[in-house]
């Protein structure tokens, strides 16, 4: 694994797009090379998402020309240093950089990288002038050929580390995207320097947060962010569950409860056939709808309880002193929020997460009603209304959470109740619900003005969701009724004011 198979780079360009690259050369000479993430991808036979390359000099220049000739568009990327990115019509995606730090030579740009096995290079420009060449040779001046053979994530030396501490998190972003250890030595050098993150943009930890939840080991990422203190820099809120007992339906602290649920979320995620035996598909097709989903139910995963340590509490009964975490579901989204806002997240992406948490207790509920035999249909209706579209993501969570709570009186088979009560709703929606959302509805705002004499309100809204869930339930059926109904409700809202 020291060589690039000429045609496997060749295949990651464009048709015409190497010959556009030939003309830049030409007018603007010097040395252009396949860096970074490229070249370490195309090496494990993976297909790189972007065409990351580097330029011996004038990368502007460089990014202009091809924009031109391509027909493309070009952002300017970098702060410190020239970076561009260029989209060709095609769709691929081009990053532009000059070498890094006032390097001289791509050896010197290769060591001012973050990690070794993003420190290897291969002469693009070789290709460029002989196109039958078989292989190009890569350049590695940090053993970053050898880490990547021994799926090994290395830090290339700790002042690349202190020049940029974003690199302390994106050695566990690469573990986890990877699948790689982390050598003990970098493990070290992080515990040493997690301070530092404290100076770095928020929203470019984020980013690097937010990928490693993409990967299907971030239970693994989040363990060694804590054992190198690092998550207590970026998430101060999660260490107050660190020892905080919980009712006997736990078997873990609130903190370990948390991380569980991260770990437990991702072997659903990796079986859903097998978690939720009807519907797995539906599932699936609600994360593959919206991939961002996936991030947005795994931090819901990580920190549902995260309000639980400002909610504590203990209830005398017959059994003595019980813990209580009353309302930790609000204040878990408040606390969820600041630190979204905090780390400058899309308002999507906070509010999805957010109400995921205001909800995670509510599946619960419903299933104690229904071990009770009291689980009606006004109470699925309700949930239906207020979760929308956003039912499996609550189930996944649920489902997770639910695995991750096994103490002495946690429900044997509540996986089984989960996946039954998912499934319940869902028939709920098809056959209750999906009907009335596709008819006309029964009355209108303009029938509450012109039939009862109503001026217009908020009130409108009350008595319109009423009667729609009173025939979803079937309980009215016509026009007639409906308006029947919408009398009744202003009636017992007109005595309640006057009380």
């Amino acid at each position: 694994m020291t060589d690039l198979v000429a045609n496997n780079v060749a295949a990651i360009f464009a048709t015409g797009l190497l010959d556009k690259f030939a003309a830049v050369q030409r007018e603007l000479s010097g040395e252009i090379y396949l860096v970074g993430g490229t070249v370490r991808d195309l090496l494990l036979g993976r297909t790189p998402g972007d065409v990351d390359v580097t330029v011996s000099s004038r990368p502007k220049r460089w990014a202009e020309r091809l924009r031109q000739l391509t027909g493309g568009a070009c952002v300017e990327l970098g702060r410190d240093e020239e970076t561009f990115r260029i989209v060709t019509p095609q769709g691929t995606v081009l990053d532009f950089s000059g070498f890094r730090q006032g390097a001289l030579c791509i050896e010197d740009d290769l060591r001012r990288r973050d990690l070794t096995v993003n420190a290897l290079a291969a002469p693009l420009h070789e290709l460029l002038h002989e196109r039958n060449l078989s292989v190009l040779s890569v350049l590695d001046p940090t053993g970053g050929l050898n880490d990547l053979g021994q799926g090994r994530i290395r830090t290339i030396s700790p002042q690349n580390l202190l020049d940029d501490p974003l690199r302390l998190l994106r050695v566990f972003r690469f573990a986890a995207s990877l699948g790689f250890a982390i050598e003990p030595e970098t493990l070290a050098q992080v515990r040493e320097y997690s301070p530092l993150i404290s100076k770095v943009a928020k929203e470019r930890v984020a980013y690097e947060l937010d990928a490693i939840m993409a990967t299907n080991r971030a239970h693994s990422a989040f363990l060694g962010l804590r054992d190198c203190d690092l998550l207590w820099e970026i998430l101060p809120e999660l260490k107050a569950g660190v020892g905080m007992a919980q009712p006997a339906s736990h078997h873990l602290d609130v903190f370990e409860h948390c991380m569980e649920a991260l770990r437990q979320i991702e072997l659903v995620l990796a079986d859903l056939p097998g978690y939720f035996t009807e519907d797995g598909a539906a599932m699936e097709s609600w994360l593959t709808e919206m991939p961002k989903r996936l991030v947005q139910v795994k931090w819901a995963a990580l920190l549902h309880d995260i309000g639980k340590p400002v909610c504590f509490g203990t209830k005398e009964d017959e059994q003595g002193g019980r813990i209580t975490f009353y309302n930790h579901d609000l204040r878990g989204a408040d606390l969820f929020t600041a630190f979204s806002r905090r780390m400058r997240r899309s308002r999507e992406d906070t509010e999805a997460t957010a109400k995921l948490i205001v909800w995670h207790m509510r599946p619960f509920f419903l299933a104690n009603n229904q071990r009770k035999s009291k689980l009606t249909l006004r109470a699925c209706l309700r949930l239906l209304r207020d979760v929308g579209g956003q039912l499996p993501g609550l189930f996944l969570l649920a489902m997770a959470d639910a695995l991750a709570g096994k103490g002495e009186d946690s429900p044997a088979a509540i996986e089984e109740e989960v996946s039954g009560l998912f499934s319940h709703l869902l028939r709920i929606e098809r056959e209750h619900v999906a009907p009335v959302q596709a008819a006309p509805p029964l009355i209108t705002g303009h029938d509450l003005i012109t039939e009862l004499n109503l001026v217009p309100s908020p009130l409108f809204r009350i008595i319109l969701d009423t009667i729609e869930e009173a025939q979803m339930e079937h309980a009215v059926s016509s026009r007639a009724e409906a308006l029947a109904l919408a009398k009744d409700i202003v009636l017992i809202l007109e005595g309640n004011s006057q009380e």
